[in-house]
């Protein structure tokens, strides 16, 4: 464990997104496809709006302190699942595990880069402000390198503090 996440750090919420552009799902459970998503969710199908796009988009994560510090300098009470991002964790840095390998129950990812929030969002959720108010913070992009079911409550653990590079064992999609 490092210092960016405590013995607490854990899964709060998870949500899948199946169509394009559609709502977000609260799910209690969901199963982690490596290479390519959450099963259920639109960039596993291969249908969200990014999915040709560059780079991997398995999964998307964000602090729940994110949402709570938002709400406490703007007023801004942004329900997590308008963030569209699948993984609400509590208590870890998601910044300090880019370049990171950590697991979420049984399941190993690797921490690849930020998720700011984007004007497509903006526009999506009709909230201007949820660019410059999450910024810094609108969460992780991750890779998921193992088959396995997350489920909230999950404890989340770092584990390593190099990382292989990102898609080294994975097949081209």
């Amino acid at each position: 464990m490092s210092a960016n996440a405590n013995a607490n750090a854990k899964v709060r919420e998870i949500y899948i997104g199946a169509e394009r552009e559609g709502p977000m799902t609260f799910v209690p459970m969901v199963e982690a496809l490596a290479g390519k998503g959450l099963a259920g969710g639109r960039y596993a199908a291969g249908t969200g709006t990014y999915s040709r796009s560059k780079g991997v988009r398995d999964v998307t994560l964000i602090e729940i302190e994110a949402l709570w510090d938002l709400f406490g300098t703007t007023g801004l009470d942004l329900h997590a699942s308008v963030t569209r991002r699948n993984i609400v964790t509590e208590g870890v840095r998601l910044a300090e595990l880019i370049g990171r390998t950590f697991s979420i129950g049984p399941v190993s990812l690797l921490g690849l880069r930020p998720c700011p929030p984007c004007r497509h969002l903006a526009r999506l959720v009709g909230i201007p402000e949820v660019l410059s108010g999450l910024a810094r913070s609108g969460g992780i992009y991750a890779q998921i390198l193992n088959d396995g079911v997350i489920r909230v409550e999950d404890a989340l653990r770092v584990a390593s503090a190099a990382a292989p590079s990102p898609d080294s064992s994975l097949p081209a999609r």
